[in-house]
């Protein structure tokens, strides 16, 4: 099955069973406690959009234990960057219609908290298709060290592994509501 097909079929899937599901911030924290955490200081999020989970809570919970926060701003030719934010600060809408950081402050997250649609198995992650996390994973690779974490409901597995090219980037842990994907 393409991408686009599988895309489409647990988009519709999330908006239907979106409701009352969250994920719990004491799986979260198991994670960090597998990573070093004292090199740990920079964490970059998302603005959750199309139902995805939110991970606000969840960024508002690391700012209060002393964690940077930043979120990304897309810029042309499906590149983005993170930029410091917090949750005193304002958001302003970026050029793809999801809110982003005013401020002019580029950081470089030692953890990714990554959006997906869907994941397979391998902890692939199928994306709404421009490449941007892909891009991003990619470029901070070069130079520094990074986990990346994929936020889903578990119901956003896919059975068969996700069709997959050079470009695409696999996920350190995916949290779902039912546990962590290691």
């Amino acid at each position: 099955m393409s991408k686009e097909i599988l895309r489409k079929e647990i988009i519709n899937l999330r908006k239907e069973n979106f409701k009352n599901k969250k994920l719990k911030f004491t799986e979260f924290k198991k994670i960090l406690q597998t990573l070093e955490l004292q090199k740990i200081k920079n964490i970059g999020g998302y603005y959750p959009i199309n139902s995805e989970i939110s991970c606000l809570e969840l960024l508002l919970r690391l700012q209060k234990n002393n964690f940077k926060i930043s979120l990304p701003v897309t810029k042309k030719n499906s590149e983005m960057d993170f930029y410091e934010w917090s949750s005193k600060e304002p958001l302003k809408v970026g050029k793809n219609g999801i809110p982003e950081p005013e401020s002019k402050k580029k950081i470089y997250p030692d953890i990714l908290i990554v959006p997906l649609v869907g994941f397979d198995k391998n902890k692939f992650r199928l994306g709404y298709g421009g490449g941007f996390y892909d891009r991003y994973i990619e470029k901070i690779c070069r130079f520094k060290k990074i986990a990346t974490i994929g936020l889903a409901f578990s119901f956003q597995k896919i059975k068969q592994t996700i069709p997959i090219n050079k470009y695409d980037k696999k996920l350190d842990f995916i949290l779902t509501d039912k546990g962590i994907i290691k």
